[in-house]
Formats: structure tokens, C-alpha cells, sequence
């Protein structure tokens, strides 16, 4: 699973908003409720994030092992 968290934390200490990051990004709002909801985004829109906020990828996500998997 991945999720978004570390993305959260990003956007909060360059006091940025969900709503400016979706349009320093021109994602859709869909595309941002799919980030809310830790669901599956295109790898584009991870790179552009990345470019837009100067950071790195583990800055915005991070695979979380689904508990089925590890046993």
C-alpha cells in the first residue's frame, strides 16, 4: 500500500495547501481526493510533485506493507 503521509508532512512545514498544490501541479480534483484517500496515482504526478516542491520522493510517499502480505 502506499501512502501520502509524508506528503502531508511536506505540504505542513512549507505551509502549503492541498487546494495551492493542485494548482502549482494542475492535477485534477479528483486526482487530489485519490491523494487523500492514499489510492494508486500516476507516477507523473509524483514526479511533478516532486519537481514543484524541490523534494524528494520518500518527502511525498512511502510503501506501507499490508499486514496479509507479511504473514
Amino acid at each position: 500500500m502506499i501512502s501520502y503521509a509524508p506528503l502531508m508532512s511536506t505540504l505542513h512545514k512549507k505551509r502549503i495547501s492541498k487546494t495551492d498544490l493542485q494548482k502549482l501541479t494542475g492535477m485534477s480534483p479528483s486526482t487530489l481526493a485519490k491523494i487523500g484517500k492514499d489510492e494508486y496515482v500516476a507516477l507523473k504526478i509524483i514526479d511533478e510533485i516532486c519537481n514543484k516542491l524541490d523534494c524528494n520522493i520518500e518527502d511525498v510517499i512511502v510503501h506501507v506493507k499490508n499486514q496479509a502480505e507479511s504473514e
